[in-house]
């Protein structure tokens, strides 16, 4: 893989479907549908899904491609792959809360290795760059020049006071029982794959998910964290949260920065 060109290929295509979603969040209309699961889709989601899907097999013909929106990439797969989740938080682009995401990701050996996460609304984007290092471009994002990359990095956490984010539309009891048994000096609620984004730049020091996701809903969160020094675990056992799973759905994950004390699922 040349990794100089997934890291800018990936960032490209983020902005400009980026682009393409908030033409039509700023629009009356925004085109939802119900899927066959009952969750929603948007036109965004689709024009989104257009733009990466054709750039990705444009820039890398040989590379498999797993794509939320598009049912027949969802086959059983083995070796690397490309994944991508063309709108993550469809629910927060509908109430417009601007919690949404754009997220593409490289998996090796069951790891996502690189990844970008684009939050149009909040112009926020975070990416590993060539060598594996996740960054935080900072001013105005312009597909066709990068502008100052910074550095990001896990915060050392304070187990007497720790900072947690959880989701703000499927958050729940148990997640609440869970969260009740740490110390904590200040809690977010975040949409999408930002949470992932806040534990790598050290404005959070723990992410707890016990609800359902798939990996592309994942993938690129996961590999800003650990290309900032963090972690993913299974929430059952804490060994690491791993890809390409049958049917690519995730079980409980917890997402952290190292040292905080995990405790044991109940």
């Amino acid at each position: 893989m040349d990794f100089d060109l997934l890291a800018e290929t990936m960032r490209r295509l983020a902005i400009e479907a980026g682009e393409a979603i908030m033409d039509i969040y700023r629009a009356p209309d925004l085109g939802v549908e119900l899927k066959a699961d009952a969750s929603p889709v948007t036109a965004a989601d689709l024009a989104a899904d257009r733009i990466i899907s054709a750039g990705l097999r444009a820039a890398f013909p040989d590379m498999p491609l797993v794509t939320e929106e598009q049912a027949a990439t969802h086959g059983a797969l083995s070796g690397d792959f490309l994944i991508v989740d063309p709108l993550d938080g469809t629910k927060e682009f509908v109430q417009r809360r601007g919690d949404f995401t754009v997220n593409i990701a490289y998996v090796r050996g069951g790891v996502p290795i690189r990844g970008v996460v684009y939050a149009p609304a909040k112009e926020r984007l975070f990416y590993t760059n060539a060598v594996g290092d996740s960054v935080e471009e900072d001013g105005t994002h312009d597909a066709t020049r990068v502008g100052l990359s910074v550095p990001i990095r896990v915060a050392e956490p304070d187990n007497a006071g720790l900072r947690v984010v959880a989701s703000k539309s499927h958050r729940d009891a148990a997640t609440d029982a869970y969260i009740g048994h740490y110390a904590v000096a200040d809690f977010k609620s975040a949409g999408s794959s930002l949470k992932f984004c806040l534990v790598a730049t050290g404005e959070a020091d723990l992410y707890p998910r016990l609800g359902r996701t798939m990996e592309w809903d994942t993938a690129a969160g996961q590999a800003v964290l650990l290309g900032a020094g963090g972690q993913v675990v299974r929430f059952d056992d804490h060994s690491p949260l791993v890809y390409g799973k049958p049917g690519y759905e995730n079980p409980f994950f917890i997402a952290l920065a190292p040292g905080v004390a995990l405790r044991p699922a109940e």
